[in-house]
């Protein structure tokens, strides 16, 4: 490194309270590199450095020349080739020149790989740092702090810098009058319902004022006001340095040439669609009809006018909003049939004349996947195949064709060692109409337009063929779903979920289940072959776009209920019992809650609470399909467990030859809860960290012979939580996280009252007891 140079090594703001602090620590043109905890090392820096004493220029521009002379001689060749053969066999030659050269240029720029992947080591740049100071002076003044100043104080020790911002005179202005001032008086009496973010005693923020500007426009648009925009609003700001107290005056202006603003009414709206494609184009609206006060002008396919009405929110002689604007273009996109939705207005007078512009998507879409899947032990491929039809029936309907193929790594439930194969093999067919259809005309189709309605109809085979058993399902399916015009809201409601089911156990299997039975448990009957039905439905409440994990706080609340063989009568009972089918009766119920609370810098704090209840009754005998059931255990459930091993209550397995508990088996319970909290943070470039806590259990509602200590009780279901800790390695590629989770038991309700707490056997003779340590791999967050 240069004498004369240090290395960043820390940059801090001081003065200011914590707010401000992380606000203006984004701010520093300069941050110091990565560090890992611990090591106090910069992985980046040390890959750039490795990359950097193998990286030779002059050998680089040396082969960049030489590509060059060869890429220039084979075009030579070229010019003077005559057969098709001999051309095509020196134009990929000089395409790979070509390739060649493009890379060299690249490693010129940029480095060699390594030095690209890594980073370099940041040094300290004093113009650099006076541009921050800059950066953080402005900051202050636009939230107020106007006499504030900001001065860096460098401390230099062994070659690194240590930079701290120092704020001083850190007291704000405060608002102490308001006025306003408008040109155009007409708007006076339409902004008296305005709500004023600008209040009285407040601190000044220049951010409040900006987004004043653009509510007022907001505001306005949505009341008729077209041509209205935020360049007629201004403020003028009067301080007083000696009270820290300013005064702001808003000024509305007329439009452009000095005149009131107006108040825009629509008229008919103009509806057109063209040809998909340019082969086409002397098709275009060559069908014109009229519905409602909607003009349609369609190339040759027809399209339901009545579907299009019900999701276009103009109406003639009412006054233009922007938010029908907004929801007219999302509701016709939710369609799913159209490549774009552009909404333009011809003013005339006091009038708009709305236009919308849209193209049809393709009317077949071909989707193949190929990828990794994993839901127990080890990852495995899958191939998946999809059809879309779209306007199937010239009412914007969609047909969709599924095909999928998987192979996945499972633990076998016969209590063989190893890990054994999975084949799930699924295809359905379903229709999507944008309506709800139903016997009796409930709502109108205009009435519900904002609601995006939809109507699915799905015939589905699912095939599973694991180590102890195969499992085949028919699956047909009448659902409604909806959501709120805001979509934080959505909605589904499956009228209809009928399921055939046939299985077929190993030999193995079948003893085991026949043993069960013979002691009192009779989950043998969840593998008859079989009838289940149920009525269903799902609430999900998402606030702030969970998932969407950026800077701001989300959640997700998600609820579900269903009742089975409340359909039943779809078939009568004779049916059912002529062909040896079981049947069961059960209420089912699930609550999902989920949060994301952005912390300072590049950490996040998330937790999950996850409640469910499945109660059989009836011809049920006390058991659940197995697909009804609750399982705890594994990569997003309780994970220093192994998938689906968890519980019952306090049940302990068998005790294996190590002393370990024998998790050869699934545990299917009745009773669900789950708490999962996860602290995220970033180590270096696709690299996270994670520190978790994970706490929960399954139980039964009935007891089970073969599994004492799995009924629920309300005197000790606290003493059977179940808690595991661990650590998390995540590779976030934007697209795909891949995860790697070591959970570690902390407290195994398995084990007697005195035992349970079994935490510090990990820190004496690492890596525990036998089976304390268990590793997780998923794909994507675990919640």
């Amino acid at each position: 490194m240069p004498e004369d140079r240090l290395v960043l090594y820390d940059t801090k703001v001081s003065g200011v309270n914590k707010e401000d602090r992380r606000n203006m620590q984004g701010l520093f043109k300069q941050t110091p590199n990565t560090r890992i905890p611990i090591f106090n090392g910069s992985l980046g820096v040390t890959l750039y450095q490795i990359g950097a004493l193998t990286f030779n220029e002059e050998n680089l521009v040396a082969r960049r020349q030489q590509a060059r002379m060869e890429r220039d001689s084979l075009n030579v060749l070229l010019s003077g080739v005559k057969t098709d053969r001999e051309r095509r066999k020196l134009t990929r030659k000089v395409g790979r020149r070509d390739d060649r050269i493009a890379s060299l240029n690249r490693n010129l720029s940029y480095g060699n790989f390594l030095m690209r992947t890594g980073n370099e080591r940041v040094l300290y740049s004093p113009e650099l740092m006076e541009e921050t100071r800059k950066q953080l002076q402005f900051y202050l003044s636009n939230n107020g702090y106007f006499d504030a100043e900001v001065t860096e104080v460098l401390r230099q020790r062994r070659k690194k810098a240590y930079v701290d911002m120092q704020v001083s005179a850190y007291t704000p202005y405060l608002i102490t009058s308001f006025e306003e001032v408008y040109a155009d008086t007409s708007l006076y009496q339409a902004l008296q319902e305005y709500p004023n973010p600008i209040r009285l005693g407040n601190r000044y923020e220049q951010a409040v004022i900006s987004r004043d500007r653009q509510a007022i426009e907001d505001f306005l648009r949505e009341r008729g006001y077209y041509t209205f925009n935020k360049s007629f609003i201004q403020y003028e700001v009067e301080k007083n340095s000696a009270t820290q107290e300013l005064g702001v005056k808003r000024l509305i202006s007329a439009n452009e040439q000095g005149r009131p603003h107006q108040v825009f009414v629509l008229d008919s709206i103009q509806f057109f669609i063209d040809a998909p494609s340019e082969a086409l184009a002397g098709r275009n609206q060559s069908q014109r009809f009229r519905y409602r006060d909607i003009d349609f002008r369609l190339y040759d396919e027809r399209y339901s006018e009545r579907i299009l009405a019900s999701r276009v929110f103009l109406r003639k002689g009412v006054a233009f909003k922007r938010s029908d604007v907004i929801e007219t273009q999302r509701q016709l996109a939710n369609l799913d049939i159209f490549r774009f939705i552009n909404i333009t207005f011809e003013a005339v007078g006091d009038t708009l004349i709305p236009r919308i512009f849209t193209q049809p998507s393709e009317k077949y879409q071909l989707v193949n996947q190929l990828g990794a899947s994993i839901t127990e032990q080890v990852p495995g491929p899958f191939f998946s195949h999809s059809l879309r039809n779209r306007n199937l029936f010239r009412g914007a309907e969609i047909f969709e064709f599924n095909f999928r193929a998987g192979l996945e790594g499972v633990v076998s439930a016969t209590g063989e060692g190893g890990v054994f194969r999975s084949r799930e093999v699924s295809t359905s067919g379903s229709i999507l109409f944008p309506r709800f259809l139903t016997p009796v005309r409930l709502f109108q189709v205009d009435q519900i337009g904002r609601y995006n309605p939809q109507t699915r109809l799905l015939l589905g085979y699912n095939y599973v063929d694991r180590p102890e058993y195969n499992r085949e399902g028919l699956n047909a399916i009448l659902g409604y779903t909806w959501n709120t015009r805001n979509f934080r809201q959505q909605f589904t409601l499956n009228v209809v979920d009928a399921n055939f089911i046939r299985s077929s156990l190993s030999d193995d299997f079948n003893a085991i289940l026949e043993d069960l039975q013979n002691q009192g448990n009779n989950l043998i009957n969840s593998f008859l072959p079989s009838y289940v039905s149920s009525v269903s439905g799902q609430a999900i409440f998402n606030i702030n776009q969970y998932g969407n994990f950026q800077k701001r706080s989300a959640s997700l609340l998600r609820l579900y209920a269903e009742s089975g063989g409340t359909t039943l009568n779809l078939l009568q009972p004779e049916f059912v019992k002529a062909r040896n089918l079981a049947y069961f009766q059960f209420l089912k119920f699930q609550a999902d809650y989920r949060r994301f609370i952005p912390l300072e810098g590049r950490q996040t704090m998330g937790y999950r609470l996850n409640l469910g209840v499945a109660k059989p009754y009836g011809v049920s005998d006390g058991i659940l399909p197995y697909e009804k059931y609750f399982f705890a255990g594994g990569s997003t459930s309780i994970r220093a467990w192994q998938p689906r091993r968890l519980g019952p209550g306090s049940f302990t397995p068998p005790v294996l030859e190590n002393g370990g508990f024998d998790y050869r088996f699934e545990q299917p319970g009745d009773i669900l809860f789950e708490a999962m909290f996860e602290y995220r943070t970033k180590i270096y470039g696709y690299f996270d960290g994670a520190l978790f806590l994970d706490i929960g259990n399954s139980w039964t509602f009935f007891e089970d012979p073969t599994r004492p200590g799995a009924q629920f009780q309300w005197d000790r279901f606290l003493t059977e939580l179940a808690v595991g800790t661990g650590v998390g390695l995540r590779m976030d590629f934007d697209f795909l996280v891949f995860r790697l989770d070591m959970g570690i038991k902390a407290f195994d309700p398995a084990r007697p009252m005195t035992e349970r707490f079994i935490l510090g056997d990990f820190f004496r003779r690492f890596p525990g007891l036998p089976g304390q340590m268990v590793f997780n791999i998923g794909i994507g967050y675990p919640f």
